[in-house]
């Protein structure tokens, strides 16, 4: 059985919310040159990540563009495949460094800053702009992975 090596990361800084009544964040996340994407330790916890899955990149909303990810079973559970269908931008397996590597499908180039935040019970969200990214480049404290 392999460890996972998300093990070994130092505890990540709570997550806050940005505003009252707001979304909760867990950070900045950046890309790197070869499309891989950080996954924050608090957020792999939570939406009960491991190394060597699969997940699913899902559409983010037009106001805040990015995409949320998730495993196909959480997904399956709450559209059905039918409808699952039209939601899936891509597919790629986790890192055991608790990373993933952006499919093609995904409009992120390397340097991109995205939002790491709670979406849903469904799927993490990764957010490109909107009011949220506007709040939170204001908060100097929010965690940047890289």
């Amino acid at each position: 059985m392999r460890t996972d090596d998300r093990d070994n990361r130092q505890e990540e800084a709570e997550m806050p919310r940005l505003v009252k009544g707001g979304k909760w964040v867990y950070g900045w996340v950046v890309i790197s040159t070869e499309r891989k994407m950080p996954i924050p330790l608090e957020a792999w916890q939570e939406y009960g990540f491991q190394a060597d899955i699969q997940v699913l990149f899902l559409r983010g909303s037009r106001r805040s563009g990015g995409f949320g990810i998730s495993t196909p079973e959480r997904i399956a559970d709450a559209f059905g495949q039918l409808e699952m269908g039209t939601r899936v931008l891509g597919q790629a397996r986790l890192d055991r460094d608790g990373s993933v590597i952006l499919p093609p499908g995904i409009e992120a180039k390397p340097g991109d800053r995205l939002l790491a935040v709670r979406g849903s019970r469904l799927a993490l969200g990764f957010v490109a702009r909107g009011p949220i990214y506007k709040e939170a480049t204001k908060h100097p404290e929010l965690v940047e992975l890289s």
